[in-house]
């Protein structure tokens, strides 16, 4: 494994080509759900995203490790409000088929961040046309709706939250204007979802979760899906202890108060070796640029060095 350094600060790790492969075939076959056609992120030449190429998103993005631990996180937060609960475990086929929910949730995330804005397009009016078939009643007998404004703000914030907050923890520090940067960036997409209340800003998510705070509640449901995700065989055989490692760190990103009350314990935390291996890997992963990742080909798309999100500049 050597460092690679370009005249532009760019810096990469760049591992035996082997490996190397080996990653990228990975990352690729994440974001390839069966019966869902590729999206070539390289197309229409020159089209601009949903988010500005020089944006937070497409730093945050482009590390597999934040996404994971991110997306997990927002799960968790998500099926903590009763209704959202209700609506994502009665409507969603992720008890039956996990890995191809994972991989359809990681596409779409992909390409609302990096997929030409009207291929982004498309593909939320997809979904928001299927929201409009989900909807019933909670066990208490609350009714929920996925176009209900509230419920998708609330799905949208978690998913922003998740995100930075795993950045932030797995991989580098971010600041205070960068945390608001990445929410802000967040507001063209929120808004084509349905979202017109999810946060913008560090102080508008801090608002929605204390409001929040009565509404969120235990369920057996929030353990079922974390023994599911342990049980899916995400990663090989030979990376699997570090699955249960990534979701735990996933569980920390919790409001450690949040987490209290869902009944998420110490034998979902890390201790401190984990925590630095944890974020290790997060750092590592954010050198190790993946030709095939949706981030470098939204580069191509619009011109832009391969290596364009690794250099330091754009740190």
């Amino acid at each position: 494994m050597s460092l690679s350094r370009s005249p532009s600060s760019a810096t990469t790790l760049q591992l035996p080509s082997w490996i190397q492969q080996a990653i990228d075939g990975l990352a690729s076959d994440m974001l390839s759900p069966p019966g869902v056609s590729a999206v070539d992120f390289t197309q229409p030449r020159g089209e601009p995203a949903l988010a500005p190429h020089g944006s937070m998103s497409w730093k945050i993005f482009k590390n597999p490790v934040a996404m994971f631990v991110g997306g997990v996180a927002a799960v968790i937060l998500e099926l903590a409000q009763p209704r959202v609960r209700t609506g994502v475990w009665e409507h969603s086929t992720f008890r039956t088929q996990p890995l191809a929910r994972l991989q359809r949730t990681g596409l779409a995330a992909m390409v609302t961040v990096y997929g030409a804005s009207s291929v982004a397009q498309k593909m939320i009016a997809g979904v928001v046309q299927r929201h409009g078939q989900v909807h019933g009643q909670t066990p208490a007998g609350d009714a929920y709706a996925a176009t209900d404004v509230e419920l998708l703000s609330w799905v949208q914030a978690t998913a922003g939250f998740g995100f930075a907050h795993a950045f932030d923890a797995c991989v580098r520090p971010l600041s205070p204007d960068e945390f608001d940067r990445f929410y802000f960036e967040g507001a063209p997409a929120a808004r084509l979802y349905g979202a017109l209340q999810a946060p913008t800003s560090r102080s508008e998510m801090q608002a929605l979760f204390d409001s929040m705070a009565d509404r969120l509640g235990p369920s057996p449901v929030i353990f079922e899906f974390l023994e599911i995700l342990r049980r899916t065989p995400i990663l090989p055989r030979a990376l699997r202890p570090a699955q249960w490692l990534l979701m735990r760190a996933a569980v920390e990103i919790v409001p450690p108060p949040l987490r209290e009350h869902l009944g998420l314990g110490r034998a979902y935390g890390l201790n401190g070796f984990e925590r630095r291996l944890v974020r290790w890997s997060g750092s590592l992963a954010d050198r190790v640029m993946l030709a095939q990742s949706p981030a470098v080909q939204a580069c191509r798309r619009l011109g832009l060095p391969d290596n364009y999100l690794y250099r330091r500049v754009n740190e």
